[in-house]
């Protein structure tokens, strides 16, 4: 950068955003470890397998199976065995919906609210946003990420399929 005034390099900015991009990639992929191990650790702590705990966090009210499969990100046969996991540790239960019968909803018990609830007490003292930020931080974070989320130039289907997927292979021939 000319300090004097205040531009780059030509070729260094290239450089700078690339180096930058890697070391948020490094950061974030840690964060996403440490976040999974905490989450396998609760997990464990209930009982329960880690997709389980994300479908007893995801369920808020009253959810029809499909829905929750669309919140998990996760497709609707595999709620199915989710389901009935959560049913037989007593925390939802399937309730056939007034709108359409044919159709279960999944509704949490009052065991699985109380587990619920254990379950965000466990999360908010364990999750580094937590204990590492302090109230504005964790504001900022949240709306970089709702941010981040929200502004998917290609509607999210890229990143969630993957990058080989995508069109970007992942090794050259």
């Amino acid at each position: 950068m000319n300090v004097s005034s205040g531009t780059r390099e030509p070729g260094k900015a290239t450089a700078d955003a690339s180096a930058l991009d890697r070391e948020i990639v490094s950061a974030l992929a840690d964060l996403v470890k440490q976040a999974g191990a905490i989450t396998h650790s609760i997990a464990v702590s209930f009982g329960i397998a880690p997709s389980d705990l994300l479908a007893l966090f995801k369920l808020d009210g009253v959810f029809t199976m499909k829905e929750l499969a669309q919140k998990m990100g996760c497709d609707a046969s595999f709620v199915t065995v989710i389901a009935d996991t959560l049913e037989r540790e007593g925390l939802a239960r399937r309730a056939p919906s007034q709108q359409d019968r044919r159709v279960k909803n999944l509704v949490l018990t009052p065991e699985g609210i109380a587990a619920k609830e254990r379950l965000m007490r466990e999360l908010a003292t364990r999750m580094p946003w937590c204990y590492g930020l302090d109230d504005a931080e964790r504001q900022c974070f949240l709306k970089l990420l709702t941010k981040m989320l929200a502004s998917r130039p290609d509607g999210g289907e890229a990143a969630e399929s993957g990058l080989a997927e995508a069109g970007t292979p992942l090794r050259s021939e």
